[in-house]
């Protein structure tokens, strides 16, 4: 009995760690994790650094929330939103910070 109690509990616990949720933030790249492109100035706006820093150094694309900067497990669809504010649907990986993308759209 015990031991089913004990398989419950670690199964919902993990069915937890696993739920899907709700991040809004701006579409990045890892070389400005922040979003401030003014260091780099590969472009005449956010956007176009963040295209400039994916193609031209093998950056990736990130959502920063305003406090920590997530991976992105997409890293396709963010081309369409890159500098903008977005919702990312997802699974975090909370050890590694990585988002499993299940959808992204533009922030309301």
């Amino acid at each position: 009995m015990k031991s089913l109690i004990l398989s419950a509990l670690l199964t919902a616990t993990l069915a937890a760690a696993q739920a899907k949720q709700t991040f809004t933030g701006t579409i990045t790249d890892s070389m400005c994790p922040t979003g401030d492109h003014s260091r780099m100035r590969m472009g005449s706006n956010d956007a176009e650094c963040t295209l400039a820093c994916i193609s031209a150094h093998g950056a990736m694309f990130i959502l920063y929330d305003g406090k920590e900067a997530y991976t992105l497990s997409d890293q396709q669809t963010p081309e369409n939103f890159a500098g903008k504010k977005v919702t990312v649907t997802g699974t975090l990986d909370a050890k590694t910070k990585t988002i499993r993308v299940d959808s992204i759209t533009a922030a309301k």
